[in-house]
Formats: C-alpha cells, structure tokens, sequence
C-alpha cells in the first residue's frame, strides 16, 4: 500500500509569485497569502530561514495560520550548510566574531558561536515541532561540499545537533551520486545515519549537477524537489535567484516522473514532492499539475 504523497513548493513569498497574479487580489497580506496558499497545497517550503534565522514568533504564527493537517518543511540558515552567510544576518551578539567581514563562513567564527547558532534555530522551530507541522529541516549542502570523511562527519553532527527534528540532506555535488558504487555508497551512509536523501530533477552537465536517482533511505519520508531543467541560467551571471529557476515543466516531463513517486511513496510513509521552480507562478502551476497526475483532484485535500 502506498504511502502518502504531499505536493506544494519551496516558497509562498517569492516577488515574482506574488507579481504573477497567482494569488486573489484581496489576499493582501501575509496571513491571508499563507491561508490561500495552504487552501491550495498540503505542504511548503520556507526558504526564507536560509536567508536569516527563523524566529520562535514566526514559527508560531505559521502554526495559528494553516489548517491542521498542514506541513512545513524549513530550509536550513546558510551558515549551518556551510554557504557564505551575510554577517548583518547573524544574531547581534555573535557580530562581532566575523571583524569587518560583510559575509562570513562558519569557518570564521568560533565552535562555540556556531553550537549557539544551531540551538538558536533548533529552539525557534520548536512551535512548528510541537504542533506536528514540522515535516524536515532541508540541508542543502554547496556544490563545493565533496564527499569526504571530514564533510560526511559534519553531515552526522548536524543530526546530533538537532535531534528533535528529521534532517533531509540535499547535495550540490554530482560525485555524491555519479556511478552505481559512489550512489550505493551515499545512501547506505545516509541510511545508516537516519538521514532522509533528497532526491533532484535538476539543470545536468554542471559540478553541481546531481542525476535524478530516485531511492528511499529513511521508512518515514522521502523527499524529492524538482529544480527546472534551464540549463542557460542554471550558472549565468547576473541574474536573480529567481530568474535561475526560470522553467516550467512540460506535461510529459511531469507524467514521466508519475511512475517513480508513486513507486517510492510504496517504500515510506510519507513522500514530499516540492517544486523549486519559483519563477511567477510556474511552481505552483506545475505542483498543482502533478497532484492532479497523482490522483488528487484537490491537491490541498
């Protein structure tokens, strides 16, 4: 029997989503964009916690302002990923470790201000823990992030630091999983450790591209986010982040992947599937699309 499969997208608040007219002229504010949006869609993405900690206060917010059966999934702060962070987005008191330095890697700062971090963003997502929407924390590692024993320790630590929560690891890297061997290996390791494998339909031909291997190392959930396939912005300069993610999935790109969700929604619980395409409304366009592939006539049901 078939778990459950929740369709939504890695953001509700993106400008050019916003701008696109997807949502009702009187949904005005951000209350009333999250309760349209969880009206149309079972699960989202912040992708804001990336940017800047989350906050106790946010996170209780979203709880008051969703359905009961609704999830979040939270993007990890950058600095715990290991991605340059902004120092002005840091907490006030731990500033003054970075010096003068506009963005600072967690290699900048001491042990202890980085542990400080993570018990900071672990605390703040306690109202979303507590009140069962808390679906995973999304590590999303940077492409400079090799499989190595040093990076497969860091990848364990951030476990042992958020034992609370369930942790969904997402690499950058190709050679995570290029070749049967190094495949097999990584999610052996991730399925040792408890970690849930984010499995990719993204841009190929990049160091960052990583192939569309589907697989389960976790019984109670799966993840899977689909990218876009734009292999002209995937690395251009001067573009915004939005813009890279400029893609709308055709039908057949979509009905391709109908098979392979539904045979690992069979091996867990639960399957998440988030489209990262977040250009205007292309994300939430293409998400609505494959729910209704998936056999839900409402895809928020």
């Amino acid at each position: 029997m078939s778990g459950e499969i929740l369709v939504g997208t890695s953001s509700w608040t993106d400008p050019t989503l916003l701008a696109s007219g997807w949502y009702p002229p009187e949904a005005k504010s951000a209350e009333a964009r999250l309760a349209f949006y969880a009206s149309q869609f079972p699960l989202v993405e912040v992708d804001a916690t990336y940017y800047a900690p989350p906050s106790a206060r946010n996170a209780a917010l979203w709880v008051e302002r969703t359905p009961a059966h609704f999830t979040f999934n939270v993007k990890a702060y950058s600095l715990l990923t290991q991605h340059p962070t902004k120092v002005a987005s840091l907490p006030k008191a731990l500033r003054a470790h970075a010096g003068d330095k506009r963005s600072a890697y967690q290699k900048d700062l001491p042990l202890e201000a980085v542990d400080e971090v993570f018990e900071m963003f672990r605390s703040a997502l306690m109202p979303l823990h507590s009140a069962g929407k808390l679906g995973c924390v999304l590590f999303q590692f940077p492409e400079w992030f090799v499989p190595s024993r040093d990076n497969k320790a860091y990848v364990e630590s951030c476990l042992a630091r958020l034992p609370d929560y369930r942790i969904a690891v997402e690499f950058r890297r190709g050679t995570w999983m290029t070749g049967e061997d190094p495949a097999e290996r990584t999610l052996e390791w991730l399925r040792s450790i408890g970690a849930v494998y984010v499995c990719l339909d993204m841009p190929q031909g990049f160091a960052s591209s990583v192939p569309d291997v589907v697989a389960s190392t976790a019984p109670d959930l799966a993840v899977v986010r689909f990218h876009g396939r734009n292999v002209q912005t995937w690395k251009k300069k001067g573009i915004s982040v939005a813009e890279r993610f400029d893609y709308l999935y055709a039908e057949d790109e979509l009905r391709a992947w109908q098979p392979r969700l539904l045979e690992l929604a069979g091996e867990v619980k639960r399957t998440h599937v988030l489209f990262n395409n977040c250009y205007q409304d292309k994300g939430v366009r293409n998400a609505a699309q494959l729910a209704l592939m998936l056999g839900f006539s409402d895809p928020s049901a």
